[in-house]
């Protein structure tokens, strides 16, 4: 969160050179290199820090859904968890009960929370810990 109060610091500060207009005596305004140096330098900073993670995140959710498979553990955004019982088009079956089958899109599922992966990674954890 520090580091995005930086980013809107400086733009705060590219935005009030912005709202002058003029450049003071002896400078060479907009057109100045440093000045532009600084503009392109700025975006480059956003595009690394905000724009590329966020793309990076929605296309791993994305390819997460496309994936779905009759079994899966999953968690809603309603705080759901159920079992997968039918994968469709756009809506998956999720079981939550024994008699109780609820169906969501796709959309709605926001982790697959499989046992395997539990297993593997709390398992990775004791051979981490046994090596210390």
């Amino acid at each position: 969160m520090h580091l995005r109060t930086s980013i809107a610091a400086i733009l705060v500060s590219g935005i009030n050179v912005f709202a002058q207009g003029k450049a003071p005596a002896g400078k060479g305004g907009f057109g100045d290199p440093t000045f532009i140096f600084m503009m392109v330098a700025m975006f480059v900073i956003i595009y690394f820090f905000m724009l590329r993670p966020q793309a990076k995140k929605q296309k791993e959710t994305q390819n997460m859904l496309q994936n779905l498979k009759k079994g899966d553990k999953v968690l809603t955004v309603a705080g759901i968890v159920g079992v997968i019982g039918n994968v469709k088009d756009t809506t998956v079956m999720v079981k939550v009960a024994d008699a109780t089958v609820l169906e969501f899109k796709k959309a709605a599922i926001t982790a697959v929370l499989n046992d395997e992966n539990n297993e593997k990674s709390s398992s990775s954890d004791k051979d981490n810990k046994a090596a210390k």
